[in-house]
């Protein structure tokens, strides 16, 4: 899965992608050099990440999904939690949605049932104003399993089936460092709730405190995780760095054929 945020802040790169044929050639790029779902996202969910209204989120992602599909049938996801962004990113050609707040917010999980599309329900404790303010968690995998449980449940009842259904435990989102490697070492014990799941990775702070390196220097770190989702059960893995990734992968895969 690639990344194309349409915003002027996102912690890795914002404001690269805002104009419209340069983000819809960043997104053919990307389908290039291996990647097989966009995602697209017109508001940014970085730490202290200020709110945008609905219809600016509109204006910025419906012209790129349509410039996308004019060119390409390429999965595209909508990385938003408004309801009405939901229903415009698809209706302009988007495939499924991709929610940090997991349909938790007003309207989002009857939208999402009504607009029949897979969905990924994305663990973030508090919301991005607040969710790096001393993360807490007893058993971090024990509780997410429960979050996992329940939201599940919550699609359930409005018509969502589980076949729809992709799960991502947040990675940087309301995390310590070590919540992030917990979560990475055991990634496959979410695997019982019988749904794909989705590792976001890419260029994250946890990076940057573990190795000490700034955004852009973060290549090395975001691949090798990438890598060891892969292994411990991650069925996507959401990039910035495309090529690599996919060479990366096509090693470990080709590897693991040959077993």
């Amino acid at each position: 899965m690639g990344v194309l945020n349409i915003t002027p802040d996102s912690f890795s790169d914002g404001g690269s992608f805002t104009q419209i044929e340069s983000a819809v050639q960043h997104a053919l790029k990307m389908a290039e050099q291996g990647a097989t779902i966009i995602d697209i996202g017109g508001e940014s969910t970085r730490p202290n990440a200020l709110p945008v209204s609905t219809d600016e989120e509109i204006q910025r992602v419906v012209p790129v999904i349509e410039g996308i599909r004019l060119k390409s049938d390429i999965a595209i996801s909508i990385d938003t939690s408004k309801a009405d962004v939901m229903k415009a990113a698809i209706e302009a050609g988007a495939d499924f949605i991709n929610d940090v707040y997991a349909l938790q917010r007003p309207g989002s999980l009857d939208m999402a049932a009504s607009l029949g599309v897979p969905v990924c329900l994305m663990h973030m404790q508090a919301d991005p104003t607040t969710m790096q303010d001393q993360p807490y968690y007893l058993n971090v995998v024990e509780e997410l399993n429960d979050f996992f449980a329940q939201r599940i449940a919550a699609c359930e009842q409005v018509g969502i089936a589980k076949g729809k259904i992709i799960l991502d435990p947040g990675f940087g989102f309301g995390k310590t460092l070590q919540h992030n490697l917990t979560l990475l070492a055991k990634l496959k014990e979410f695997e019982s709730h019988g749904c794909p799941i989705l590792a976001g990775l890419s260029r994250k702070s946890m990076f940057g405190q573990l190795l000490d390196k700034k955004v852009d220097e973060r290549l090395i770190g975001s691949v090798s995780a990438a890598l060891l989702a892969v292994a411990n059960g991650a069925s996507i893995v959401r990039v910035h760095d495309v090529a690599e990734t996919a060479d990366a992968l096509k090693v470990y895969m080709a590897v693991q054929a040959a077993k």
